[in-house]
């Protein structure tokens, strides 16, 4: 099973990993060069490269 949530700027990051920018209507194209952070749980999420994005944590 997926973890498919989506997480806004400046929500807290629920666990340590890594988070890659996810456009919302771009599940099937995905994104050229997406931003990637690495946060640890309790850390806020940065700004996206435009409002349409959101943050995905990566799979393992």
């Amino acid at each position: 099973m997926g973890e498919w949530t989506l997480f806004s700027p400046g929500d807290k990051a629920p666990n340590d990993g890594t988070y890659i920018e996810e456009g919302v209507n771009s599940f099937h194209m995905g994104i050229e060069n997406p931003k990637k952070v690495t946060l640890n749980a309790g850390e806020r999420f940065p700004q996206t490269t435009n409002h349409e994005r959101k943050w995905k944590r990566m799979g393992h």
